[in-house]
């Protein structure tokens, strides 16, 4: 597949920074845990029981970093064992509600790799499990 394809229309709102990120998240392989989707766009794939075998494959099979959204896919995968680095980003927003982190039954210990400031306020702060 071409980049043009691959990319679509390339967006003049971004700057050279933005328009290199699109492009290799495009080109990042992704993986949806869900028993309640029936499909998934295009280039998606969809794994619908036992993510923690699911990603126990996953992991063996890919090189480099992989990336969980979700509390409750991050602490079922957590609790496997299979979370070598937590990133938490902190933004200055009041939600007021929402799934926590690390879900009812999940508490892992934790040691600070470290902290760093980003662009809005946001912070980043990395742990390993201890």
């Amino acid at each position: 597949m071409a980049d043009d394809e691959l990319l679509g229309e390339p967006d003049p709102e971004r700057d050279e920074v933005a328009e290199e990120f699109a492009r290799e998240w495009r080109r990042t392989p992704k993986v949806v845990f869900s028993a309640s989707l029936g499909e998934v766009p295009d280039g998606v794939s969809l794994i619908a029981t036992d993510a923690v075998a699911a990603m126990r494959r996953i992991k063996a099979d890919t090189a480099g970093e992989i990336e969980v959204s979700g509390a409750s896919l991050a602490a079922s995968l957590g609790a496997a064992g299979l979370i070598d680095e937590y990133r938490l980003y902190t933004q200055p927003v009041v939600l007021g509600s929402g799934i926590p982190y690390f879900t009812a039954g999940y508490r892992p210990t934790l040691r600070l790799l470290g902290a760093e400031s980003l662009p809005d306020d946001v912070v980043l702060t990395r742990y390993v499990p201890r």
